[in-house]
């Protein structure tokens, strides 16, 4: 009898054209030949899940319940580990860590470690997030653990081009999405970062659109986790 491949649940749907892009990456990173190569997945992606920045910085309702919900959901499919395609979910990290039973692998985690084995970390990274994310700060301890400086956009920038960025990956619009995202990065690189962090999942969308000069210096926490998962499975 053949034993079952293991099974990569991903908790997606925040929002849904990231989670698109998880896989996309997910299958560029797999290097498969055929079909039966590739990472066995089942997806959870219900975008009614609520607002995590929301619940964050302004105690709107907890996307908590509906997550482990989904957790629970990729259990049952029988999911042996766990990838979330949302940046600012890993606040819960821990409560879904816990709910889970298997292994979740951590996107900032996954982020560092790319940027680890690169070469030379730099001395200072940019940080493009959600307000949410940037609050939680598991970027931001993950990278001074390494040595390496943050450097956050500031209010005026996170109202004015990173957040119209995000919403309009949200609705699909990354023509509009894409000049936000490239003078987001410009101000960060002003103020001195060396790299800088996509730390939102709509990010590298908007981004990817079309040609920027800050491509080679862009680290991808989606494609970063995508590539982890991949080194998970070809391990099991």
């Amino acid at each position: 009898m053949t034993a079952k491949p293991p099974l990569l649940g991903v908790l997606g749907g925040m929002g849904p054209f990231a989670t698109v892009d998880f896989l996309t990456k997910l299958i560029e990173e797999t290097g498969a030949e055929r079909d039966e190569h590739h990472v066995p997945v089942v997806v959870y992606s219900v975008p009614q899940i609520p607002s995590r920045p929301a619940a964050i910085m302004h105690g709107g309702a907890s996307p908590l319940p509906a997550m482990l919900e989904g957790v629970r959901v990729l259990k049952g499919a029988g999911a042996s580990a766990i990838a979330i395609a949302c940046n600012t979910a890993h606040y819960w990290y821990d409560a879904l860590q816990l709910e889970a039973g298997v292994p979740i692998l951590h996107i900032a985690d996954a982020a560092c470690d790319t940027m680890a084995e690169s070469g030379a970390l730099p001395r200072a990274a940019g940080l493009i997030g959600t307000r949410g994310t940037l609050h939680a700060a598991f970027f931001q301890e993950r990278l001074e653990a390494r040595g390496v400086a943050c450097i956050v956009s500031t209010e005026e920038e996170q109202a004015e081009l990173v957040e119209p960025a995000i919403l309009a990956v949200k609705r699909h619009a990354l023509a509009a999405a894409h000049p936000l995202a490239v003078q987001a990065c410009e101000r960060l690189a002003e103020r001195g970062a060396e790299s800088i962090i996509m730390a939102c999942t709509e990010i590298p969308p908007a981004l990817e659109y079309a040609s920027h000069p800050f491509a080679t210096r862009c680290v991808d926490p989606t494609r970063a986790l995508a590539r982890a998962c991949v080194r998970w499975w070809r391990m099991r």
